[in-house]
């Protein structure tokens, strides 16, 4: 089906837009007192942050989201409009727009406090099949997958996308919210999804399975890609059996904030790509790998964007 797709790559992300204020202190934060440092409001969201880069690396990318009816709503949609992505926003009447305190320690490491706000209110009435009609793929973060109503419409936006023919990409994206209820709720939630490839770092595989070893996450989805920080990633195929590590070169940065959705945006697209070509399934993932290894590193060497509140 891609190998004759014409034209740019299409994919459909749906889930979170949110502000990030990014608080970055020079140096450990000490209790009951201040400490120098850095504080900012960006566009944020796992979900806004890879339909941005989807857009940035030449593909064609549609965001599904919920905003409220206030200014930071507005001021997020034509941010990401900005960036070239089609925003498919349901403003949400007695909710704001979500926010997303992130705290990055000296040292790169990341802690965040969510209020989700209307991201949560996106329910499967909102959706429209004509979203989905021309995608090749469907991302979707786990948190998209989580909560009522969005958790339906998450899976709802899963059933619609495989309606029109496009394959699914799961990201589990943060092991705390996922496995709220427990590790065999959140398998079982993975396995109604059904992906197509999964998509999760080193902390999050093992917080999942117990184990650090993630081929046991090929009996929910054939491809699982696990994202390796410095080191790169580990692409497992269970069409080949394969398990292969694809290197990447280190970037210095004291902030690593969407490192993570910059990866799977270029894997997504460096894999479509070659599934366009008629690449091997084990070499279209090792070729998305690369590239998302690359749009990462792009991602940590890139300064950051304040939001522009008006």
């Amino acid at each position: 089906m891609l190998r004759d797709a014409p034209g740019p790559i299409r994919v459909v992300v749906v889930g979170d837009l949110a502000a990030d204020v990014v608080l970055a202190p020079e140096r450990p934060l000490a209790r009951g007192t201040d400490v120098p440092g850095h504080v900012s409001i960006r566009q944020g969201g796992s979900a806004a942050n890879t339909a941005g880069w989807v857009a940035r690396l030449g593909a064609r990318a549609t965001l599904v989201c919920a905003v409220g009816r206030d200014g930071l709503g507005r001021a997020l949609v034509a941010e990401m409009a900005a960036r070239g992505v089609t925003v498919r926003a349901v403003r949400v009447a007695g909710e704001r727009t979500a926010r997303i305190g992130v705290v990055v320690a000296p040292d790169g490491e990341r802690s965040f406090v969510a209020d989700r706000g209307a991201a949560q209110q996106l329910r499967p009435d909102h959706l429209r099949a004509a979203w989905f009609a021309r995608a090749e793929v469907l991302h979707v973060p786990a948190y998209s997958l989580l909560g009522d109503p969005l958790g339906r419409a998450g899976m709802a936006a899963i059933a619609m996308a495989r309606e029109a023919g496009a394959r699914v990409s799961v990201d589990l994206a943060s092991a705390e919210p996922l496995l709220a209820r427990g590790r065999s709720a959140a398998l079982d939630l993975l396995r109604a999804a059904a992906p197509d490839l999964l998509l999760a770092n080193e902390s999050e595989v093992s917080q999942l399975l117990g184990v650090p070893d993630a081929s046991p996450l090929l009996e929910i989805a054939p491809a699982v890609v696990v994202k390796r920080g410095a080191l790169g990633a580990r692409v497992l195929d269970r069409g080949s059996g394969s398990a292969v590590d694809v290197v990447t070169r280190p970037v210095a940065t004291a902030d690593t904030t969407g490192a993570g959705d910059a990866f799977d945006a270029g894997f997504l697209v460096g894999w479509l790509g070659a599934v366009r070509s008629g690449a091997p399934a084990a070499v279209a993932l090792r070729r998305g790998a690369v590239a998302g290894n690359r749009a990462a590193a792009r991602q940590l060497a890139t300064p950051r964007r304040e939001l522009a509140l008006r």
